[in-house]
């Protein structure tokens, strides 16, 4: 069996051994019994958080990649197998899907999950046709939703937008009147749109989804008794009944708050592509009060929000609204601090890439090659897999000489100049 066949228990195991360290003293480090600890190595516990295979990986002093098994090349091109997504998401019936445990169907959604967090696309789009199947079988509307959340977010980045846009659809559908459910969907809704250039669209559906899911205290808009006005994508103001049927003086739990923090993100990038510069430095202002209000959650619903994210949406926000300068200012600072470099590699990959834009507008080739070779240091699907920076290269690779690092990666997807 090479280490790559291994399960991940067995590779903390191995690499604790390497560095020298009993069970007790990877416990200590991780603040966690040694109890936990042998579960993990024995495969009795599973590791489907991100952020726990992180936090391992940094005790052990390795890339979490590593632990995961999942250092390959990656190949130049949108991975194959995009047709199998489009065929499953094309039926209608209710597949007999071989009898899996909820327990079994959740864990395939974790690894799902921890799969597009680390940027390994052409491994997702092999795995998603039957993990859509046994979610289907599952019939649980929390692993419909997340599934179809990963599938349309996948899409997206492929430049399959509108396929991903129906995914996503797909998402709110199996969320029906579940508030948290349907907020969750309304994130992956408006990476659509915004990927298809409606903005206002999305900018309407992500406030419309705010208003829900986060406290009257930290709500982007004012309310009204029964009623909440919502700031429409135009600047009027129309009327959004509130449907939160939890109750009153119900508590909003961390998750939820980082799920209405992550909408009003996505709202403020909708508004600075729609110009509306005034209104996404409100709404990110907004963002920042509940980032700031949060002590540090789980992250249940896969959103990787907090201060940092909101920290990156200005500098996106300033690109997207032609102020190239002040964005490259803020994001020299912020690629320089460790919460940044602890978000996903795909996060901290895709941000790269657009910051490659960003440093094109100010004609900055040079700025532009070094955040596209990061980008590719850190999620090299993000680079070689994306439409999106396969025109970025191109247009850097133009350049007489273009720079090395970009001239390589213009020769890996296989353009010429």
């Amino acid at each position: 069996m090479t280490n790559d066949d291994l399960p991940i228990g067995r590779r903390v195991a191995r690499w604790r051994v390497r560095r020298s360290m009993t069970q007790q003293m990877l416990a200590d480090r991780l603040r966690r019994s040694k109890s936990w600890v042998d579960k993990v190595e024995r495969g009795v516990r599973a590791l489907d958080r991100y952020s726990v295979i992180q936090e391992l990986a940094d005790v052990l002093r390795v890339d979490p990649e590593v632990l995961l098994g999942q250092q390959r090349p990656t190949p130049a091109g949108p991975p194959d197998g995009v047709d199998d997504i489009r065929a499953v998401l094309a039926r209608y019936d209710i597949p007999q899907a071989p009898a899996q445990t909820m327990e079994e169907v959740r864990r395939q959604v974790g690894y799902a999950w921890l799969s597009y967090q680390h940027a390994h696309y052409g491994q997702l789009v092999r795995v998603l046709p039957g993990l859509l199947d046994a979610v289907q079988g599952a019939r649980s509307a929390e692993v419909l939703v997340q599934a179809y959340r990963i599938t349309s977010s996948l899409l997206v980045k492929l430049g399959e937008v509108d396929l991903g846009w129906l995914a996503a659809d797909r998402a709110m559908a199996a969320a029906g009147d579940d508030p948290v459910l349907a907020a969750t969907a309304a994130i992956s809704v408006a990476q659509a749109l915004r990927a298809s250039n409606r903005d206002r669209l999305a900018l309407a559906a992500t406030l419309t989804a705010a208003n829900r899911i986060l406290p009257p205290t930290t709500d982007p808009t004012p309310s009204r008794t029964g009623d909440h006005e919502v700031d429409g994508p135009l600047g009027d103001r129309t009327t959004c009944q509130r449907h939160d049927h939890r109750g009153e003086g119900r508590g909003w739990s961390e998750g939820e708050r980082a799920v209405g923090g992550t909408l009003l993100v996505q709202a403020a990038l909708a508004a600075a592509g729609c110009g509306d510069a005034r209104r996404a430095d409100e709404l990110t202002d907004r963002a920042v009060g509940v980032a700031t209000n949060l002590r540090g959650h789980d992250d249940t619903h896969r959103t990787s929000f907090g201060p940092i994210a909101v920290d990156l949406a200005r500098v996106l926000s300033a690109a997207q609204r032609g102020d190239a300068d002040e964005a490259l200012h803020r994001h020299s600072t912020l690629v320089r601090r460790e919460a940044f470099r602890r978000l996903p590699a795909e996060y901290r990959g895709a941000y790269l890439v657009d910051v490659a834009r960003a440093y094109l507008q100010v004609g900055d080739l040079r700025g532009a090659a070094r955040a596209l070779v990061d980008a590719d240091s850190v999620a090299p699907a993000e680079v070689r897999c994306r439409p999106l920076a396969r025109t970025v290269i191109a247009e850097i690779a133009r350049a007489n000489p273009a720079p090395a690092g970009v001239a390589r990666l213009a020769t890996l997807v296989g353009l010429t100049r």
